[in-house]
């Protein structure tokens, strides 16, 4: 099962206990930051926190306070977290890079919380939290590089749809199987992203028409590899392969098919080609590793066979496959 719900709250701590209590907590969570419960006397904050595979998954209340840290002293291995918060009660003041984000009750924040930056809450608030890896963004196309952050509308549409999916994976997180919670996640993930592809969120990343190009630069540089695989696309392009597959399905084609079509391709230019190379050459030269499967591969494509190309541009048969004979 995923692991279950745990809860902390400053409760009947003493103020300078609650502090340091709710810097735990957050550190545990995303990394470590300054506390400041502005004028108040005490702190009150209440987590209530679960997992969904490896995304975490939060409900915070919080009296009023300011919540951040500072360049000087922050590592970006220190917070490899993206924040998605949607504010469910109270306002907060977000500030990072200069920008200035009022966020209330409908709204959606996200942030890179490796960047330095603050959030004050003049009064109690209340928030829904989804804290990601940065990585598992990377898998799905984004750069490495930091993102500047967004404010987004969760009151309808795809903001709407992605909230009550984030309520939902957190009421059912402990019963979910291991393999279920990947999949949970995977969906959360994706379905997160869609609010921020509409609104063209100023990111650091590879955008899917960006990195169709350098997949397809990526095959063609190692085409004659007859190792050429999803695997070794997908863990050079830093991507996932179900990224992968996605971008070359939304064009039609499978990854498989545009590889093979694009050596057969090379291997007909070869064979009209006045090189003196065999058909066996040819094949073996573009990652085929056997002649009767390129032979039957090219009839298929092309309606023809390799050798019927190779005697039409060469004027003589030129030692063929065995099954072409």
């Amino acid at each position: 099962m995923s692991d279950t719900l745990s809860s902390l709250s400053t409760s009947g701590l003493t103020p300078t206990r609650q502090i340091q209590v709710w810097s735990d907590a957050l550190t545990d969570l995303c990394g470590r930051f300054d506390i400041d419960p502005l004028e108040a006397s005490t702190f009150d904050g209440l987590i209530n926190c679960t997992s969904v595979s490896r995304l975490k998954l939060c409900q915070i209340e919080a009296s009023q306070h300011r919540i951040g840290h500072a360049a000087p002293r922050i590592r970006q291995s220190d917070h490899p977290y993206v924040k998605i918060v949607f504010q469910t009660y109270g306002v907060s003041h977000f500030e990072q890079d200069s920008r200035r984000i009022d966020i209330g009750p409908g709204d959606c924040l996200v942030y890179d919380v490796s960047c330095p930056h603050t959030i004050v809450s003049p009064a109690f608030t209340r928030h829904d939290v989804v804290i990601v890896p940065k990585e598992l963004l990377h898998e799905r196309g984004l750069g490495a590089g930091n993102l500047t952050a967004c404010k987004l509308s969760a009151r309808a549409g795809t903001g709407r749809i992605a909230h009550e999916f984030v309520q939902a994976a957190f009421s059912e997180a402990a019963r979910l199987s291991p393999n279920s919670a990947i999949g949970v996640a995977d969906s959360l993930i994706d379905l997160l992203l869609l609010p921020l592809r509409e609104v063209d969120m100023t990111l650091d990343r590879v955008g899917p028409e960006a990195m169709y190009v350098r997949a397809q630069g990526f095959i063609r540089e190692h085409l004659r590899d007859p190792e050429l695989s999803i695997d070794q696309i997908s863990t050079a392009l830093h991507c996932t392969k179900r990224y992968l597959h996605m971008l070359f399905s939304d064009r039609g084609i499978t990854v498989s098919d545009y590889i093979w079509q694009a050596r057969l391709q090379n291997c007909r230019q070869e064979l009209e080609a006045q090189n003196g190379k065999t058909i066996t050459d040819v094949a073996f030269s573009w990652g085929f590793s056997s002649s009767s499967h390129f032979s039957r591969v090219f009839r298929k494509y092309f309606g023809v066979a390799p050798s019927a190309i190779h005697k039409a541009h060469h004027g003589h048969q030129r030692p063929a496959l065995a099954e072409e004979v």
